[in-house]
């Protein structure tokens, strides 16, 4: 889910063309896995002859194929994500630690960033318990309403915070999202004050999650970490009291890592 428009605006040492193969690239999604020239066009805001440029130079790097009608995106793909990935130590340092933590409180954790007005999934690992979300690497949500994106939104400055709260969007989740500048900022302001996020029911109905942040040796949250569960089975008291000790335990080990690292 991608929540705002983040193109930049042309300048002396933008490239255009390259602009618009990411655009391309974009394009292809969960609900829209295959498409045909006139439907990447329509959804880039390109015309079909520049579509049709951009799509014959990703099917010859190899990072498109076609059926002669319909085209989608091949393995090779994965590639871009893969060099951010390895390009940042947190998250080889994370797996271990994360792993150990859903053993141990068996509920899924998972890792993310803030772009923008969307918390950015780098690293998930999976309970076998069923859950109604299906996020894998690569997924986004909205940040004011996930505990992960309160966790690094309360690490922004005011200003910032303020830029974002302007342009969220204006979505009634469940009957629990917050939605007023009001409340949003209270609880951007207690995950400050108290170093963690509980968020019960606002994006999704039966979905609750508590998050804290991971720290580079400055101090600053690079990351955050957050434990999901089912709220029938998971109480707010229970992620307080049995599951935010271990999450805690666990933000400061990989904390510790990374700054070890010199990261």
């Amino acid at each position: 889910m991608n929540t705002e428009n983040t193109s930049p605006k042309p300048s002396d040492s933008y490239v255009q063309s390259f602009a618009r193969g990411l655009e391309v690239i974009r394009s292809f999604s969960a609900q829209a896995p295959e498409q045909t020239l006139s439907e990447v066009a329509a959804r880039t805001g390109m015309t079909r002859a520049g579509a049709r440029r951009i799509l014959l130079t990703l099917q010859s790097l190899g990072y498109v194929d076609s059926d002669g009608k319909y085209f989608h995106l091949t393995p090779r793909i994965l590639d871009l994500g893969f060099a951010y990935l390895s390009s940042m130590p947190l998250w080889s340092l994370a797996g271990p630690s994360m792993e150990q933590l859903v053993d141990t409180v068996q509920e899924s954790c998972s890792a993310a960033v803030l772009e923008g007005l969307d918390v950015v999934y780098v690293l998930r690992v999976h309970t076998h318990k069923i859950m109604s979300t299906n996020l894998g690497v690569g997924s986004r949500l909205p940040a004011f309403w996930t505990s992960l994106g309160r966790v690094l939104l309360a690490a922004q400055p005011d200003e910032q915070v303020q830029t974002l709260l302007e342009r969220r969007p204006r979505t009634q989740y469940t009957q629990l999202t917050q939605t007023s500048d009001e409340a949003l900022w209270a609880a951007i302001r207690q995950t400050r004050a108290q170093g963690w996020c509980l968020l019960n029911q606002e994006l999704e109905e039966g979905l609750i999650s508590i998050a804290a942040p991971v720290r580079n040796r400055m101090g600053q949250t690079v990351a955050a970490l957050n434990i999901s569960g089912q709220a029938n089975r998971t109480s707010a008291e229970m992620m307080q009291t049995q599951l935010l000790p271990q999450l805690l335990q666990t933000c400061e080990r990989i904390s510790q890592l990374l700054q070890a690292a010199g990261r």
